[in-house]
Order: structure tokens, then C-alpha cells, then sequence
């Protein structure tokens, strides 16, 4: 409850009603002789009673919650988890989780999508998969693939719409963009870039449509909603099966990102591990394989 702060949310987590959510609190604000939480018409939230109790369970539970894992792992059940940021697991990692499951039945997998950056070393997450620039990625980080970011459309809106030829053509089209951007500096994935390299950095463009996420950038061009400008990895697949096309193939830009895999110092030798491992390395190498991604050797370290 503490984490929602909201009673729907913390019932459907826990399976209870939220009467019993409800009764359960007020058990606990009775023991403890205080109120943990200010009840208001349309919001909940902590009283500092009720956050100091939070900062004190929170690090118990996780404690307990890898305790179990680990119980589980030697009891004979495998398990590999692992943190990726939510736009990755989304669109490349979940699609092709069916097959490693199936053939890997006796191996649990945990997904922690977070667009915040998990510590290993102190954490109880086996694997991070990263995006970020050679530079910042820790030793001993295998390069996954690297990134183009092209236009793409779906075929659907480029039959029935304007022609799509030459850049300046987009100016007929709702243009798709992540709305932070500029703020986050990022600047590598907006129009503004790509416009700039091979049309107008002023177009008039006859719309343009913001998200927060890729996925759901790729979404709404998928639905027709407009052109996206897109990163390579992410719409491979997409591409491949013809739900989106590439009207400009020759005008891709490189990002000076890459997609990375870290592993666990702790859990480095793990068989689970290593096979959930060299599972990725084999789709990554398709992945490279489907967007011609071709490294410099002196930036990747591992890489099969």
C-alpha cells in the first residue's frame, strides 16, 4: 500500500479485497499507536510515521525476498533475473522470451523494467541489459549491438497518403518524437537532428504528435498515426514482417549509442546464468545480422 498509495492497487498486488487492505492497516496503525496514512477524499498518502516505517521494512523485505530466491535456486528451482529499461524488454527482449523458455523449461526469469540504472554489485539482480555510450557502460560490459535511427512508416499510411520520396515530403505527414528529448539530451533522436542532416531543420511539418516511450512512438506509427523516427533495433522485426516501412533507407543516422549486457559479479558462473547469456548473444547476433550492424572491434568487448 505504502508503494501504491492507493487501496485498488495494493488489493489486485496482493490478491485481497480492499476492505482487507483496509483492515489490515488499521491493525497496524493500532499496534504501533499512530496513524500511517492521511486519508483524503480522492489521494492517500504517507504520514512521517508511515514513510519512516517504509524506509525501515523496505530494505527487510528485499533482504527476505532474495533469501527466498536463493532457498528456491538450491531447493532445484533455477531462476535468472535480470533489469532492462522498459522501451528494450517492450519491444526486443519479450518477443523472443517464448523460445528460451521453451527450450529452457526448468529456468525461472524475473524482468525488472526500469528506466533507472540497477547497481549489481549491491543489487539481487543477476544482469542488467544498458543503453548508453561506450564510455559509460562498467569493464567487462559485452556490446550487444549499436543503433541507426531512420523514418518509418506504416505501408498502409505511405499508400494512402502523401508520397514519401525526398525528406522535404515530410512536411505533408504527422511527425512522431520523443517529448523530452531536448530536456533528457537525447538529442541524437529527435527530427530536429535528422532534418538538419538531410532537409530543413525548419520544415513546417503538419503536425506532430509527442510520447514519452518508444514503444509507444512505434505504436502510433504502427496504427498510422504518422512517421516515427525510429531506432533500428527496436523495429528490426517490424521491418522484417512488413508492419513498417523504411521510405527513406539511405538517409540513416548513426547514434553513438549501443545496447549492452552486464553481468552480476556474484553470479557469473552460474550455469542458468551463462545459458540466459549466450541465449542473448545469439539474438543479438541476429538482430546485428537484420540491421547490418557492423562494430568497430576496439569498442566491443565480448562480443561473440
Amino acid at each position: 500500500m505504502a508503494r501504491h498509495l492507493n487501496f485498488r492497487a495494493a488489493s489486485e498486488e496482493m490478491a485481497l479485497t480492499q476492505s482487507a487492505v483496509s483492515r489490515q492497516i488499521q491493525s497496524l496503525e493500532e499496534d504501533v499507536g499512530v496513524s500511517l496514512f492521511h486519508r483524503h477524499t480522492r489521494a492517500v498518502e504517507l504520514t512521517n510515521a508511515g514513510g519512516l516505517l517504509l524506509r525501515a521494512v523496505t530494505p527487510s523485505l528485499e533482504r527476505i525476498d532474495s533469501a527466498v530466491r536463493q532457498i528456491r535456486q538450491s531447493a532445484g528451482r533455477k531462476s535468472v533475473s535480470l533489469t532492462s529499461f522498459a522501451s528494450f524488454a517492450s519491444m526486443w527482449l519479450i518477443p523472443r522470451m517464448e523460445a528460451f523458455q521453451r527450450d529452457n523449461p526448468d529456468i525461472d526469469i524475473r524482468i525488472d523494467a526500469s528506466d533507472v540504472a540497477v547497481d549489481l554489485d549491491v543489487s539481487d539482480l543477476d544482469l542488467a541489459l544498458r543503453y548508453a555510450p561506450a564510455a559509460r557502460v562498467p569493464p567487462g560490459a559485452i556490446r550487444l549491438f549499436g543503433e541507426q535511427i531512420t523514418p518509418v512508416i506504416s505501408p498502409w499510411l505511405l499508400k494512402s497518403g502523401p508520397r514519401l520520396k525526398k525528406p522535404e515530403d515530410l512536411a505533408q505527414f504527422t511527425l512522431i518524437e520523443a517529448g523530452d528529448a531536448h530536456r533528457t539530451h537525447f538529442e541524437w533522436l529527435t527530427w530536429q537532428r535528422w532534418l538538419s542532416t538531410h532537409a530543413s531543420a525548419k520544415l513546417e511539418v503538419k503536425r506532430w504528435l509527442y510520447f514519452n516511450y518508444a514503444y509507444q512512438m512505434v505504436q502510433a506509427a504502427l496504427t498510422g498515426q504518422g512517421v516515427v523516427l525510429a531506432r533500428l533495433p527496436l523495429i528490426a522485426e517490424s521491418l522484417a514482417s512488413g508492419d513498417l516501412v523504411e521510405p527513406l533507407p539511405h538517409m540513416r543516422l548513426e547514434s553513438p549509442m549501443a545496447y549492452w549486457l552486464v553481468i552480476g559479479p556474484r553470479n557469473v558462473a552460474r550455469p542458468e546464468v551463462l545459458a540466459f547469456c549466450e541465449w542473448l548473444k545469439d539474438q543479438a547476433a541476429q538482430t546485428r545480422q537484420a540491421i547490418g550492424d557492423v562494430p568497430d572491434p576496439d569498442t566491443v568487448d565480448g562480443l561473440d
